[in-house]
């Protein structure tokens, strides 16, 4: 049976991350639904800043979280390695170090939405990500997504 990733969740990563100091924001689906999108996902998107000081500190906050990481998968979180699906912890969570469609880390940062001390990727980096995977589901919640931003800006004006 496949879990769905909850809000209460998203909100033990964000205390987490905030107490080792974990640069970091919320991407995918799991952003989009912190910002008000109305869907459902089974695992949580992070965009980490990609450092060694930053790897070091999540390999920390990940186990105080409850998940179980090998030395070889530390050593790829301190490394940065660009995609690491965690399924071995009390809900999945994707570390994206490198994610499509986006610059840089700092660039992202740099349009964040924060809301409940979430920082979240903007919209239009969560879409623009989507569309660079370019996978069949990404394609298909495309439409809804981009409706969703065009609400959602309307909202904030």
């Amino acid at each position: 049976m496949a879990k769905t990733f909850e809000f209460k969740q998203a909100e033990k990563v964000r205390d987490v991350f905030e107490k080792f100091n974990i640069r970091y924001l919320f991407l995918g689906k799991s952003g989009a639904i912190i910002l008000g999108y109305p869907d459902t996902t089974q695992d949580a998107d992070v965009f980490v800043q990609k450092s060694r000081e930053n790897g070091e500190a999540l390999v920390k906050a990940l186990i105080s979280l409850g998940f179980t990481l090998s030395e070889e998968m530390k050593q790829e979180i301190i490394r940065g390695k660009d995609f690491i699906q965690l399924r071995n912890g009390p809900f999945d969570l994707d570390l994206v170090f490198a994610p499509d469609g986006i610059e840089s880390f700092d660039k992202a940062w740099s349009r964040r939405v924060m809301i409940s001390g979430f920082p979240v990727c903007h919209l239009d980096d969560i879409i623009r990500s989507k569309e660079k995977s370019n996978r069949v589901k990404d394609r298909e919640s495309l439409p809804r997504l981009k409706a969703f931003r065009d609400f959602w800006k309307q909202q904030k004006s």
